[in-house]
């Protein structure tokens, strides 16, 4: 019997392609290089405060377990160790993963790089205290399964975002139309309107993980600025904040 997978083998070969543009932040991948330090931001307030970490010191994630999904070339990964995470990054495509190594030990940064799938690492019973998702699942084969495969791995205490885009009218002008025809900020044919996952979808699918999402954040861009910020405009990109409850004693 043919065992699930979430991995749809043409985005992999997609974004194997482009693999050696991961750190060229005037490349394929700009976008992304720009989206970060509202994602940076994110993640380290959110586990600053779930976690009750001081924000004063340079390594506050120092003694976490973290797993970067879907890590691509490690634009999240790197800062994620610099905060201190001991950080396992994964990705099905092996050209990423090589990416990802080469710069990580030009960068003198240790990251536990793996051309591998979430339900590989599920099926070996690996778990983290923090599970970034972050704009994977619109590429995935199986939203459903992947969300819940990547629920798995997030131990009792602790959490997972997930980044993706919503699919409404506005984010086929602005992420399909605006991005790749018009401002030609990414090729032509990355994304798929259709593979863009409203939150409540998200929100269903973790359903009976035992994660509740207590947090759905929007981020927006603003052209004048050349900057990306939180918002409460979640109809293109956002973000949404599901965790673990550790049982209680006896």
């Amino acid at each position: 019997m043919t065992e699930s997978t979430s991995v749809d083998e043409t985005e992999v070969a997609r974004f194997s392609a482009m693999a050696s543009e991961w750190w060229d932040p005037s490349g394929k991948f700009r976008p992304l290089h720009k989206f970060n330090p509202v994602r940076l931001h994110y993640i380290r307030e959110k586990a600053c405060r779930h976690f009750g970490l001081s924000t004063s010191v340079s390594r506050p994630f120092e003694g976490l377990q973290l797993l970067d999904i879907g890590c691509g070339g490690g634009l999240l990964s790197e800062p994620m160790a610099r905060l201190g995470a001991h950080v396992t990054g994964a990705d099905a495509s092996n050209t990423n993963i090589e990416i990802a190594k080469i710069h990580a030990g030009q960068s003198d940064i240790k990251i536990d790089y793996r051309a591998t799938t979430a339900e590989a690492l599920s099926k070996n019973g690996e778990t983290f205290d923090i599970v970034l998702n972050m704009e994977v699942v619109e590429h995935v084969a199986d939203v459903d399964f992947f969300m819940q495969t990547c629920a798995n791995m997030v131990r009792p205490g602790g959490f997972m975002i997930t980044a993706t885009l919503n699919r409404t009218l506005k984010s086929f002008a602005l992420g399909i139309v605006g991005a790749e025809y018009i401002l030609r900020w990414l090729p032509v044919g990355t994304h798929k309107w259709d593979r863009f996952v409203k939150p409540g979808e998200l929100e269903l699918a973790l359903k009976d993980t035992g994660l509740e999402t207590t947090e759905q954040t929007g981020v927006t861009f603003n052209p004048i600025a050349n900057i990306w910020s939180q918002s409460k405009d979640m109809d293109v990109n956002y973000m949404i904040f599901s965790e673990r409850k550790k049982a209680r004693p006896v």
